[in-house]
């Protein structure tokens, strides 16, 4: 596990709560959208020892409520036993993750070692393999869609490309959760597309960002499959 990033402060990455946030180096996934390339491509060395953040937290106690967990993918690499001392110092736990380790994921939703779960859906299933650039397991990824619906505390969220994610792209991608769980998933966010410079597929180093509008139309045609669905613009 490489903590490449840390943010000692957030307070909009972990619903209700004031944060802090642990970027894990490695992705099994190639985005070309992602605006981690580093993190995704784990070039360089670790930057913070888990001791140097379980020291900060220890310090930090009456002034955050939780710790938001991201990549990269995490669970790549995710060391149980550093959740656990995160949890014996009383913080609420956030996991970021795009679903391929459904194994992983149920080990730490047993041992109670995660409180809050985001997962990202990347497209609707026939388009899974082009949109990330790998050889997705789908199988994988509709168990841990199941997962976490069942641990309740969750929210899916995609991000929105306008080249990629038409209407009817993201009406698939309603319908296709809806089959897997039987009911109205709880939430859906659809966040826009930003250009930070730094992504890792060059098609997409000078597409512009995505509207809110545009969000709102996407909204608009879905909001009956979700008892929820929130714009992130």
């Amino acid at each position: 596990m490489k903590i490449k990033g840390f943010q000692k402060i957030s307070l909009i990455d972990y619903p209700g709560k004031i944060a802090c946030i642990l970027f894990l180096a490695g992705c099994n996934f190639r985005c070309g959208f992602c605006h981690n390339p580093e993190l995704v491509l784990d070039k360089g060395h670790e930057i913070y020892s888990e001791n140097k953040i379980l020291d900060f937290l220890e310090k930090r106690k009456n002034q955050l409520d939780g710790v938001c967990i991201t990549g990269g993918e995490p669970l790549l690499s995710l060391n149980l036993d550093f959740l656990k001392k995160i949890k014996e110092l009383n913080y609420s736990i956030k996991i970021d993750t795009n679903g391929s380790f459904p194994e992983k994921l149920e080990e730490i939703i047993d041992k109670k070692l995660v409180d809050f779960i985001a997962m990202d859906i990347k497209a609707s299933k026939e388009n899974y393999n082009a949109i990330t650039n790998s050889d997705v397991e789908i199988n994988k990824i509709e168990k841990s869609i199941k997962l976490i619906s069942n641990f309740g505390n969750y929210e899916f969220r995609t991000t929105i490309l306008k080249e990629v994610h038409t209407a009817e792209e993201v009406k698939k991608i309603a319908k296709w959760l809806n089959q897997i769980l039987g009911e109205k998933p709880r939430k859906l966010c659809l966040q826009g597309f930003k250009n930070k410079g730094k992504l890792l597929g060059e098609e997409y180093r000078n597409k512009k960002d995505v509207e809110e509008d545009y969000l709102r139309e996407l909204k608009e045609a879905i909001k009956s499959d979700f008892e929820e669905v929130e714009i992130r613009s």
